[in-house]
């Protein structure tokens, strides 16, 4: 919502500039997410100007060359394109150095020969309105060449930008935030804008509340056939409506506010909104066919053309406005273009009405179609509103379009349920802040927020005003109020206690969990690594599944209410987030990427209502695994022993031993996937990305090395255990052995690490053979490089020779191997 500063210190101005404001609102729980500067600047280059003379631009149709006085000794030359430019006006004028509302810096020029010292001004062009057609002409009455422009029009205001949670629509007006102020700050409160009398208008408006069926009299007869979704409708009529342009001050408010002036009648809808929180809409009331309004449920396709021209179709959910030829508007969210205010309208009927929040959320949804009014009313305004709203309403329309307000008004429904009385205990409000409030700072604040407070014994007892009514329904609610405008600014940094048998006792330390100190060191050692650590979105696309080619797709939680259809379940891996975010990155020219993400899945457990939330983590590499150097070439590219390698590095920073077994998920690169085995039982999977999937994400090119790790199915990390160092040398030897193409190299290790025992320190593949005229078909020859080693003595080659030997004999015996050339 943005709040024009100018326009807020009309109902509270504390004398702080417009930083401070923002920050005590802030801290007093009213989010201001900016600051920023509606209209002009260099404010003294902008000046009364009159015009002395106007003639025709020798070289140019559309053009005057006008002198105009700004106050000086000589008057200024300006060029001027208005048709509307005459001498003896009093206008206004920019000067050059001036800034225009779209940061612009005004020069001086020639336009077709002539020069021209400044600009005769347009309301759009002091962001006054949108009108561009001809000059602003000013009453000349008390104004002089030279004066300052600010002290006639409010061409420049700062503006508060503020976010406002959904629990406090009495903010989504300029009175309910100056009310915050107010409290926030104790600067005075003006009087809010609906007390005021009606000019013009014979009393209080005494209509019957409650019926279904209500009629005007000589206007209109209105009926509520779901008083579950309209739970008030209130209406007025007025005539002898003159049509025409709002005054400028009325146009500058709802500029700055975000708003674009339409008409007299329109811009009094779109200023009492913006004032009192509270939508209105104009009927003309001679286009009403039938001189009846129903709201209703609309029917199930039933359409209607909206003010934005666009035609729509309607569900039963949904509630629509209509009279004798059917759909007027869509309640509370949008009015329709056959019954609008037009420049030929003399006649109106405004309604002012409350609807319940959640339908129209709902509708909104639904249509794709959000609105002003839609924001408010979705979060729930109370029925007194809209009684506060047609009073203001009426006030305007008498004054600014000259009308006649019609005695009476129609109000089905009435105010809303008796404001809720709480009681207040001071002891339980200390007893929950942890810091004293004295019982005339209480008062002071709930009244300041215009809470009914009566004394009791025990504190007070708390009346909650309409506007409050769906937020403050309980003690602990009241308390947050005294605590946010007061409490919580005087409370002292402490470190927590730990309570004990006997009162406190040293204060608490907090720590990680275990899981916590898992996930966080494995996070920094892949960040050691190089790579970028990402945060993708929890929830995931029903299409996923098939663009990792899982047939049939994995169990999902599906979402109720999801974001959009993109974001329907929850994700059951990482790799797909890591996959949009690769893709993105590459298409942006991104040519290595390194990345990984650490987080929970979700995985649904039969017969129970909670999935399981196991924490993973996963990683992603494509490009060159180096920059290229002067003294080397092109680095490899990231592949399945890439990814594996940071695997390695992974599971070594947790002290955990694992292995891995060929296969892998369909999203895997076929024989260029491993499954990732600890204690036997598969935790995780690395490889390199099937071609066809990294197709889809537009990531084909180059190979995609990943892997992904459940780490709460981990076991416990090893105990560290350090040996000493020893003198002994280490006696080396290589040896080849011949297997099935079948046996995995990890099995060949394994075999020889339990046959060398203990004197094997070392045993590593470096190379691999294939040549199926020597070694045989569908064999291959494994080149082991050994290390023996004793701590307290030498080795003969005897003891060597025995190990090996028995190395041997347990690769023919358990693998089928025998050793190359023997």
């Amino acid at each position: 919502m943005r709040v024009p500063v100018s326009w807020l210190r009309e109902y509270c101005s504390p004398e702080l500039d417009t930083a401070a404001i923002a920050q005590r609102l802030a801290m007093t729980g009213t989010e201001v997410e900016r600051i920023e500067r509606h209209g002009v600047g260099e404010l003294e280059r902008f000046v009364v100007g009159r015009v002395l003379e106007r003639r025709k631009h020798p070289d140019a149709d559309r053009l005057s060359v006008c002198m105009v006085d700004v106050g000086g000794s000589t008057p200024a030359q300006i060029v001027c394109g208005a048709p509307n430019v005459r001498a003896g006006q009093t206008v206004a004028v920019a000067r050059p150095g001036a800034v225009m509302p779209d940061g612009t810096r005004l020069q001086k020029a020639r336009l077709r020969g002539q020069e021209s010292n400044g600009m005769i001004l347009a309301e759009d062009e002091l962001g006054l309105g949108t009108d561009h057609e001809g000059i602003i002409v000013l009453e000349g009455d008390g104004l002089a060449p030279g004066m300052a422009l600010a002290e006639v029009l409010p061409i420049a205001t700062d503006v508060l930008v503020l976010e406002i949670t959904p629990n406090r629509p009495d903010c989504l007006g300029i009175y309910g935030v100056a009310r915050e102020l107010h409290a926030a700050t104790g600067a005075p409160l003006a009087p809010a804008p609906w007390a005021e009398a009606e000019p013009g208008v014979q009393g209080a408006p005494e209509s019957p509340t409650g019926d279904a069926v209500q009629a005007l009299a000589g206007a209109v007869q209105v009926q509520v056939q779901c008083p579950d979704l309209c739970p008030r409708f209130t209406a007025r009529a007025f005539e002898d409506v003159r049509i025409g342009p709002s005054p400028m001050w009325l146009k500058a408010r709802l500029m700055a506010a975000g708003q674009r002036p339409i008409s007299n009648v329109v811009d009094i809808t779109n200023y009492v909104m913006l004032l009192c929180g509270q939508p209105l809409h104009a009927f003309d009331l001679d286009r009403i066919a039938g001189g009846r309004l129903t709201v209703r449920r609309a029917q199930e396709g039933e359409t209607i053309t909206t003010l934005d021209g666009q035609t729509r179709t309607l569900d039963p959910q949904m509630v629509l406005i209509a009279d004798g030829e059917g759909p007027t508007s869509i309640a509370g969210v949008m009015g329709g273009e056959r019954s609008e205010v037009s420049a030929a309208t003399t006649r109106v009927l405004m309604e002012a009405a409350t609807w319940n929040g959640p339908n129209i959320h709902r509708t909104s949804l639904a249509l794709g179609l959000r609105s002003e009014a839609s924001a408010r009313f979705e979060k729930q305004l109370q029925p007194e509103q809209a009684r506060e709203a047609q009073a203001l309403a009426a006030r305007l329309m008498v004054e600014l379009c000259g009308a006649r307000a019609l005695p009476g008004a129609i109000d089905i429904g009435g105010d809303g349920p008796p404001p809720a009385r709480i009681r207040l205990r001071l002891a339980r409000l200390e007893g929950m802040l942890g810091v004293s409030v004295q019982r005339a700072r209480c008062r002071e604040v709930l009244e300041a927020l215009e809470f009914g407070v009566q004394d009791t014994r025990e504190g007070f007892e708390v009346t909650v005003p309409p506007f409050r009514r769906g937020d403050v329904a309980r003690e602990a609610d009241v308390i947050e109020e005294v605590a946010r405008l007061d409490a919580l600014a005087r409370l002292r940094p402490t470190l927590p206690g730990r309570r004990r048998a006997v009162g406190f006792g040293a204060p608490a330390v907090g720590r990680l969990t275990a899981r916590q100190r898992r996930a966080r060191q494995a996070a920094d050692a892949l960040a050691a690594q190089g790579l970028r650590e990402v945060v993708g979105w929890s929830f995931a696309s029903p299409q996923l599944a098939a663009r990792l080619r899982l047939a049939p797709p994995p169990p999902a939680v599906r979402i109720a209410n999801p974001l959009s259809a993109e974001q329907a379940q929850l994700r059951t891996t990482l790799l797909g987030s890591l996959l949009e975010i690769a893709s993105r990155n590459r298409a942006r020219g991104a040519g290595e990427i390194g990345l990984f993400e650490a987080g929970a899945v979700y995985l649904p457990v039969d017969g129970e209502r909670l999935p399981r939330e196991p924490q993973h983590i996963a990683a992603l590499l494509r490009g060159p695994l180096a920059r290229r150097g002067w003294r080397s070439g092109e680095a490899p590219a990231a592949d399945f022993f890439a990814a594996k390698a940071l695997l390695e590095a992974l599971l070594a920073t947790l002290r955990v031993d694992f292995g891995v077994r060929a296969g892998g998920p369909p999203f895997l690169h076929p024989g260029r996937a491993a499954e990732v085995l600890c204690g036997g039982r598969a935790v995780g999977w690395v490889g390199e990305l099937h071609p066809l999937v990294a197709e889809s994400f537009e990531l084909h090119g180059e190979p995609v090395g990943a892997f992904e790790v459940d780490l709460d199915a981990l076991p416990e990390p090893e105990v560290a255990r350090y040996e000493d160092l020893t003198s002994f040398p280490e006696v080396r030897e290589d040896l080849a052995v011949v297997v099935e193409q079948q046996v995995s190299a990890a099995q060949v290790l394994e075999v020889v690490y339990e046959a060398g025992r203990p004197l094997l320190s070392r045993a590593e593949v470096f190379d691999v053979y294939r040549d199926p005229e020597r070694l045989g078909e569908g064999r291959v020859s494994l080149a082991l490089a050994l290390a023996y080693r004793a701590p307290d003595r030498t080795l003969t080659d005897a003891q060597v020779a025995r190990r090996r030997e028995a190395i041997v004999a347990a690769l023919a015996e358990r693998l089928g191997g025998r050793i190359r050339g023997a």
